[in-house]
């Protein structure tokens, strides 16, 4: 894994898709059965069978999937909860259900789940009570699904990032954005990724939820 991500670094690239949804790591032999990405919508379970199928195995799954809307609490729309439940809680489940028994066969597993730090340590300035239930569901789930695979190979993970510079966060707010944060800056996209790298490298761990969040956690 950790050669699949210094690619993805240094090339910068975008990922090419394939039509049926894959997508392997940029400058990696697609034949080489290294990694592919998959587009998990409707298909998903579908599309996970054709992973094994191409594969024959799955030895690590990011739950990367999720959605943030922050208003105040009593401005959330009945649509918000569905679509915030829908994708952070019920993707989680419908995936991770579907792979642990692929795992379990293959004699262990990583799982990975991208949660928010604010779920630790909420702020009075980003009202996100729908992110918190959601993701503090997952964390919460994280451990206990680490207790109960622990002692069949199957480790269970997360990682809970501050506000990471995606094209989801306009550039105009990035000053804010930054602030927030005791550090002074947002987070990168490679500074997830070197958190996905550890955890995919210590196989000692499990059950923990790893805040990237340039200090969020510890306070405001």
């Amino acid at each position: 894994m950790g050669r699949i991500v210094e690619q993805l670094r240094e090339q910068r690239a975008s990922l090419d898709l394939g039509d049926d949804g894959s997508c392997a790591v940029p400058g990696v032999d697609r034949r080489a059965g290294l990694a592919a990405f998959f587009r998990l919508d409707d298909h998903l379970l579908d599309q996970v069978d054709l992973g094994v199928d191409r594969f024959g195995r799955i030895d690590t799954l990011v739950n990367n999937a999720g959605v943030f809307v922050a208003k105040p609490f009593t401005d959330y729309t009945d649509e918000d909860y569905a679509l915030l439940t829908g994708v952070n809680l019920a993707g989680f489940f419908h995936l991770t259900r579907r792979v642990v028994p692929h795992m379990l066969a293959n004699g262990g597993g990583h799982i990975v789940t991208i949660t928010t730090s604010f779920v630790d340590q909420p702020n009075s300035n980003v009202p996100s009570v729908l992110a918190s239930l959601t993701k503090g569901g997952l964390s919460s789930a994280t451990k206990s699904l680490a207790i109960e695979y622990a002692s069949r190979g199957v480790r269970v993970n997360a990682i809970a990032p501050g506000i990471i510079k995606t094209p989801m966060h306009p550039v105009e707010y990035h000053e804010t954005f930054a602030a927030l944060h005791p550090m002074g800056r947002m987070g990168e996209t490679s500074d997830i990724v070197d958190a996905v790298v550890y955890l995919e490298s210590a196989p000692f761990v499990t059950g923990e939820i790893l805040h990237v969040d340039g200090g969020q956690n510890a306070g405001n």
